[in-house]
């Protein structure tokens, strides 16, 4: 599927729904940099809609779309449904706001709103987000010790991003080359992940490989001293002020006339 597609897809998807999108990016392994040739295009949107729509007393039954057409998987939510789950520290919300695959934006709406990671940023439901991630992944393991190489590209990525965490005290990045680094892994364990890179690249995603030696002892003793790190991290919670005039202004921005083009 070609990126025009894609586009024109969400245009179409805009006037269909009589919506604005604010920003439409690519999620999951795609945007983290290691997709098979089998991987979906998880496309995942931020929309607005008219100013009259928030100023009415009718009911508002939707503040999300999910779309699945071949193979695009587009999942959209409503502005304010979005800044309530960025007001919690989202991760995978965070995470589009990182994508290096941006398909629409609105270039002051996403400049603007990744400015505001660094008041919202939650360290502990961050850490605790990315260890469940990759736990649930090692958790598909079979009695014969393999694993899909889909499933342990989940589990390593898991963990990485939550030592990215407890190390930089950040949001870890959302491509995987970034959040791999030589000095986390041990040399023969860093030499396979890479032979692996390859192979997923050109592999289907149910493909099943052993899991690598010493990747279990490595994930249990990193996961404790994560835990241990974190545990006396108590942030303190952040006024709803800053997205609240975010809101506002995004949505008056969003002119009425937009939908009468």
């Amino acid at each position: 599927m070609t990126e025009q597609q894609i586009i024109n897809f969400l245009r179409g998807m805009e006037r269909e729904e009589k919506i604005k999108i604010l920003y439409a990016a690519e999620s999951g392994s795609r945007a983290w940099g290691f997709d098979s040739p089998d991987s979906d295009y998880d496309v995942r949107v931020i929309y607005v809609h008219p100013e009259s729509w928030y100023w009415s007393i009718a009911e508002k039954p939707r503040d999300n779309y999910s779309v699945m057409s071949g193979e695009l998987d587009v999942s959209a939510w409503e502005l304010r449904k979005t800044l309530r789950l960025f007001a919690k520290g989202n991760p995978p919300l965070y995470e589009w706001l990182d994508s290096p695959i941006v398909y629409l934006e609105d270039d002051q709406f996403s400049e603007e709103l990744r400015k505001l990671i660094l008041a919202y940023f939650n360290p502990v439901r961050t850490v605790h987000h990315y260890l469940e991630m990759a736990s649930r992944a090692l958790d598909t393991l079979r009695p014969d010790r393999t694993i899909t190489i889909k499933k342990f590209f989940y589990a390593l990525r898991g963990l990485l991003a939550a030592k990215w965490v407890v190390t930089k005290g950040t949001m870890p990045p959302t491509s995987f080359d970034k959040l791999l680094r030589r000095g986390w892994i041990l040399g023969s364990l860093y030499n396979e992940i890479a032979r692996l890179q390859v192979k997923k690249a050109n592999s289907d995603e149910k493909t099943r490989i052993p899991l690598p030696n010493g990747f279990g002892s490595l994930f249990e003793s990193e996961r404790l001293n994560i835990l241990w790190l974190i545990q006396d991290v108590h942030p303190d919670p952040v006024p709803l002020d800053l997205l609240n005039d975010f809101f506002y202004k995004t949505v008056k921005d969003a002119k009425d006339e937009f939908w009468e083009d």
